[in-house]
């Protein structure tokens, strides 16, 4: 049993998946600043964040709430890193790498809901 959310391969995986987010944005336009470095900085962030809070809540309802944000953060930055990779501010391989982590933190995501959906 995990009695702590760091012990979560979900919250593990998705920390390292910002941290590769905030690496990959170093090389961006300084006039991306306040755009899409920013954007994709909170949004990644907030993926480990909300997966913290979901663990933390005592209902399934709630936690679902939380896992479902964490899921949206997730998607909405795996957008800005193809839009990146479009405007040539990331290359092919590095959009690549940061879209099968992101895969591979969706699909864990989507199973902890499932699992609290099935057992609700």
């Amino acid at each position: 049993m995990i009695n702590r959310f760091e012990d979560m391969t979900v919250w593990q995986d998705s920390q390292t998946f910002a941290v590769d987010i905030y690496s990959a944005v170093k090389t961006f336009p300084l006039e991306e600043r306040y755009g899409l470095i920013d954007q994709m900085r909170r949004a990644s962030s907030s993926v480990s964040a909300n997966i913290a809070e979901g663990f933390g809540r005592s209902s399934n309802k709630d936690k679902l709430h939380f896992y479902h944000i964490a899921l949206g953060s997730l998607l909405e930055t795996k957008n800005f890193v193809y839009l990146a990779g479009r405007l040539d501010y990331i290359d092919k391989k590095e959009v690549n790498k940061l879209v099968k982590n992101s895969e591979s933190v969706e699909s864990q995501i989507r199973a902890i809901m499932k699992y609290f959906k099935d057992h609700a």
